[in-house]
């Protein structure tokens, strides 16, 4: 009877163990180098989180040229954005972006030196994630670097 509360007890928590790790972090989760597209060159680490089911991305740190200003805002960010004229550092600029078989879609990604927003996918290859943001038929993608 002990052996069959005990082999009971290891199969109830292999049960937990395997459910535990189906639950694990989405691989998009994490700290995030942006690349420029256009540049190369690193421009922010942004934090991606998971919120109710959705992902999230928060501006945490600004790579910023000597001669830039050392707190940009959102200045160019549309009227009706509550992001309008908010300090870039600390911004979400990924919002509502739910799981799509490998991809992430359905939220919005915005650009805070252009004030554009817009249609974003995310997917991760590795150790980077690809960024890409649509406009109608146009799009554009980002590769960003794993940093943590």
């Amino acid at each position: 009877m002990k052996k069959l509360l005990l082999l009971t007890l290891i199969l109830f928590v292999s049960c937990f163990v395997f459910a535990g790790s189906a639950l694990a972090a989405a691989p998009i989760v994490g700290k995030w180098k942006t690349i420029d597209d256009e540049t190369n060159e690193p421009k922010s680490i942004v934090q991606i989180f998971e919120k109710e089911g959705q992902y999230y991305g928060k501006i945490i740190e600004l790579f910023l040229k000597p001669d830039a200003d050392p707190h940009p805002t959102c200045d160019k960010c549309p009227d009706d954005d509550p992001r309008k004229d908010q300090p870039t550092l600390g911004m979400e600029i990924i919002q509502g972006l739910k799981p799509d078989g490998d991809a992430y879609t359905g939220g919005t990604i915005l650009d805070p030196k252009k004030g554009k927003i817009y249609k974003c996918k995310v997917w991760a290859e590795g150790d980077e994630l690809k960024v890409q943001g649509s406009f109608l038929f146009i799009s554009r993608t980002q590769t960003w670097q794993r940093v943590e």
